[in-house]
Parts: structure tokens; sequence; C-alpha cells
């Protein structure tokens, strides 16, 4: 007989981030979660998106600057553009990026 998957949506894992954070085992959870790759890319998606956010820089100094790929960047500035001026200044705001 099959069973469903425990987690099916995307808010159960963020449900499950958030209370592994409140229980301070989110260091724990992430790293059994993610491989070391994975981990590297999660930096490497968060600089890309400070550096876009920030606006100071092209795709190409970006990808030059972070070591990834012109389109990896290109990935990031779409899931931008996808964003509210309110949510870019949110996430500028928990990147520590001055608005």
């Amino acid at each position: 007989m099959l069973t469903q998957a425990e987690y099916n949506e995307w808010q159960q894992i963020l449900d499950l981030i958030k209370s592994s954070t409140e229980s301070n085992q989110h260091e724990m959870l992430l790293t059994m979660l993610l491989t070391a790759d994975e981990r590297e890319a999660l930096i490497s998606r968060v600089n890309i998106c400070c550096e876009l956010l920030k606006g100071e820089l092209s795709q190409r100094q970006i990808s030059n600057k972070l070591g990834v790929g012109v389109a990896t960047i290109t990935r990031g500035s779409n899931e931008l553009k996808l964003k509210s001026e309110n949510e870019k200044a949110q996430i500028s705001s928990l990147l520590g990026l001055k608005s």
C-alpha cells in the first residue's frame, strides 16, 4: 500500500525551518537536509541576491566577482523581478543592506 509523503508543500518546509529555529536546532536540521554542495550553492545565491539588490555591478561583473555563471545570476535576477518593491526592501533589510 502506497502512502503519501510526510511533507508535500513548501509552506510545510518553511514551518519546519521556523520551528527548528525557535528551538535552536536550525543548524542541525539544515546541515542534515543540505549537502555541502547545496550549502555552498545557497551561500552563492544569497551573495547573488545581495549584489543584485545593491545594483552597483553588472551581471557579468557579479559573475566574475562571485565565480558563478551568468545564467545563475540571470535566474536570481528573474526571481527578484517577480518581487514587489516592498518585498525587495524587506529582503534587503534581512540581508543587512542599506535601503
